[in-house]
Parts: C-alpha cells; sequence; structure tokens
C-alpha cells in the first residue's frame, strides 16, 4: 500500500560529459545498465541528492579509462512503485525470493553466484554484487511472469511490476579512526521504468547570497 511514492525527487547520475550533454538535449535516449554485478539489478542508476558522489563515481571511472571527461546530469524523478530496500516489507521480499531462487538452482545443479571484491580493494566493500543482482533480477522476472499469466488467464493482475529499487550503501572506509560512517555512504535509485524520469538538467554552480 505504502510502496507507492508520488513525489518528485531530485538525484544525481555520473557519466561522461557527452552523455550528460546527450541527456539534457535528447531526454529519450536514457540507456540502462545491465551489468551481471549491478548492486540493485538492471536499470537507470541515480545518487539521492548526492551530486560529489555522483561526480566521485564519475572520476573513479575516468582512472579506470571507462570515461574521458567526468560529469554529472541532475534528474527529476518519481520513485512510483518502490522495491526499497530501507523497507522492512521489501528485505523481506528479498529474503524471500532468495530462498526461492536457491531451490531453483539446487534443483538444476547449478551454483549461486556470488558478491566479490575489485582485486585490491582494501575496504572489502564486495564491488562485484552478482549474487545480489541475481536475486533482484530474479524477483522482477518472477513477478512480470505471474502478471503475464494473470493477465492472460483473467483479463487483468492485481500484482504490479516495481518501477524502481532503492537502497543504502555503506562503503569506503570509516570516516575517521573508529567511526561507524563510512567514507562513501550513499543512497542510490535503480530506475527500472522509463516514465518515472520527468527530466534532466545541468546542476548549477552555487553562488554567493546575499
Amino acid at each position: 500500500m505504502y510502496s507507492s511514492r508520488p513525489n518528485l525527487m531530485i538525484g544525481f547520475h555520473g557519466c561522461d560529459q557527452s552523455v550528460r550533454d546527450q541527456l539534457v538535449t535528447k531526454p529519450n535516449s536514457v540507456k540502462k545498465s545491465q551489468e551481471s554485478y549491478d548492486w540493485l539489478g538492471h536499470g537507470f542508476y541515480i545518487w539521492e541528492n548526492n551530486q560529489e558522489r555522483a561526480f566521485q563515481w564519475a572520476t573513479d571511472n575516468k582512472e579506470r579509462k571507462k570515461l574521458k571527461k567526468p560529469s554529472v546530469v541532475g534528474v527529476l524523478f518519481q520513485l512510483s512503485h518502490c522495491l526499497d530496500f530501507t523497507d522492512s516489507a521489501s528485505i523481506n521480499i528479498l529474503s524471500k525470493y532468495y530462498s526461492l531462487m536457491k531451490e531453483d538452482f539446487d534443483r538444476l545443479k547449478k551454483l549461486l553466484p556470488a558478491n566479490k571484491d575489485l582485486p585490491k580493494d582494501e575496504h572489502h566493500d564486495l564491488i562485484l554484487r552478482e549474487l545480489d543482482c541475481a536475486v533482484i533480477e530474479y524477483i522482477h522476472q518472477t513477478i512480470d511472469e505471474r502478471v503475464k499469466a494473470n493477465i492472460k488467464a483473467s483479463g487483468f493482475s492485481e500484482l504490479k511490476h516495481f518501477d524502481t529499487t532503492r537502497g543504502v550503501f555503506t562503503e569506503g572506509g570509516p570516516a575517521f579512526d573508529g567511526a561507524g560512517i563510512q567514507s562513501k555512504n550513499h543512497i542510490q535509485i535503480c530506475i527500472r521504468n522509463l516514465n518515472c524520469i520527468k527530466g534532466f538538467f545541468i546542476p548549477r554552480d552555487p553562488v554567493q547570497f546575499p
């Protein structure tokens, strides 16, 4: 009942400057990430209200030679029907579908994917989250199959696809000695239903006031 979030939100997407400019001038040219290690499954990724972290991510990817000119594009969006892992109900859904997926893998005698560290990651942040991604994609796939079966049988389905996925992540090591707060803590949004995106903008630089 409360998984639908109608309010508008602001987020930031780290990318190459060419991608930023294309999204601003051609807002229908959105590309979803479909990597096997995506933290929240496949979709368009946004850092919730965190321009600095988005730019840091883009800068890190320049160092890995994945983009040329680090940049950030602002995103105006809605969560709509959200699989939100800050919410107990969504975490319970995740646990339930993990058990169902594990049963399927056991029946097929296949090994489950695993979350892994990047080489030389001193903080062991499990950056390559192949297990998490697989479980989340399993949720979406199973729901899609059930929705289609319901429509075929009855002409409608009360079950709904999730439009977005949201999670809080801690990474980067302690912000100071003995801290429980990590230096790269953030909230990410993965948008599956691109209709949740209402527009893109180039973030303004702050000005002195008054």
